[in-house]
């Protein structure tokens, strides 16, 4: 099966306000939203020193080997091709976000990090801004998830940034459950942060990362991760959270071993994206069902439509029973 474009731009830069009136006064841990995995990796900077996210004989062969190392890295640490705007105009909500400041540099900056330095945290949420600007009804789940060489400074630089930056945009804590897209376009809140660090309790426009778990599978195998996501989905908390199914697979030291020279894309995710998108595509939102589903390289297949589709289940019901 070859994968097919996503057809980037369309209607999906809307996808949410042109929701049914009976999606959008549902609560939104019940709708089926796209969201991509290491959602900034589309730009690596090769010259900057590698990341303290890397494990030190990473960081040891990455001096050793210097610019050939740096090649091999880029190409199993992008997870994504298109930037935040072009996710963003193809359906994409939820932007998982790992993070860190670049140890020696003078200042406060925080990067996007995965094994090497991305752009500054301050364009990609610019980026995003810009877009919602444009997009009243669209909104989108930010997940800070991994920090990196942050001290108290940093985070508390950062959180102001999000403030700064989103203003009357950013969404207050409240109960799950009361978060529908109706409620959302009411109070004008288009984004959600959620902050997996104490640095953020107290703060009330920024939400605790146990409110959006992530259960990582962390296989190379698709028929374990199909299971894995099965099995969590089974145990998905029925209140007070919203569900990240992480439909990815990760690498281990041996697989890029054997796929030095191919990188992620070619070597694992490409031939495995069929089987994914299979289960992908049998899933339901609602109760008991997936909420936010992420993917890496999310425009090799037709992989935000297939999951906002999803939610054309919830109206074949006859009652309102994935909005209790």
């Amino acid at each position: 099966m070859k994968t097919r474009p996503a057809g980037i731009g369309s209607a999906r830069a809307d996808w949410m306000g042109s929701l049914s009136p009976k999606l959008t006064a549902m609560p939104l841990k019940y709708l089926a939203v796209p969201g991509s995995h290491d959602s900034f990796t589309f730009w690596v900077d090769v010259k900057a020193p590698v990341g303290p996210d890397q494990k030190a004989f990473v960081k040891y062969l990455a001096t050793i080997f210097r610019h050939m190392a740096k090649k091999v890295m880029v190409k199993w640490s992008m997870t994504q091709n298109l930037t935040f705007r072009e996710q963003l105009h193809a359906g994409i909500r939820y932007f998982d976000l790992r993070v860190s400041s670049k140890p020696r540099e003078p200042g406060k900056e925080i990067y996007f990090i995965h094994g090497l330095f991305g752009h500054k945290v301050r364009d990609g949420l610019s980026d995003i801004n810009s877009f919602l600007n444009k997009h009243r009804k669209e909104v989108v789940f930010l997940d800070f998830n991994h920090h990196y060489a942050m001290e108290e400074e940093h985070h508390a630089y950062l959180i102001s940034m999000l403030q700064e930056v989103f203003g009357s945009k950013l969404c207050r804590a409240s109960p799950v459950e009361t978060i529908t897209l109706d409620f959302l376009w009411e109070k004008k809140y288009q984004v959600i942060v959620f902050y997996h660090h104490a640095s953020a309790q107290g703060c009330p426009v920024i939400w605790p990362g146990n409110k959006i778990p992530a259960p990582w599978a962390n296989t190379t195998k698709p028929h374990k991760l199909i299971k894995f996501l099965e099995t969590t989905l089974q145990e998905r908390q029925q209140q007070g959270s919203f569900h990240v199914s992480q439909a990815i697979l990760t690498p281990k030291v041996n697989t890029v071993a054997k796929g030095l020279v191919w990188g992620l894309r070619n070597y694992l995710v490409e031939r495995n994206l069929p089987a994914i998108m299979t289960w992908v595509e049998a899933q339901k939102p609602g109760v008991g069902g997936v909420n936010i589903i992420t993917s890496d390289f999310v425009e090799l297949t037709d992989f935000a439509n297939t999951v906002i589709r999803l939610n054309n289940l919830l109206l074949s019901e006859r009652d309102h029973s994935g909005a209790s």
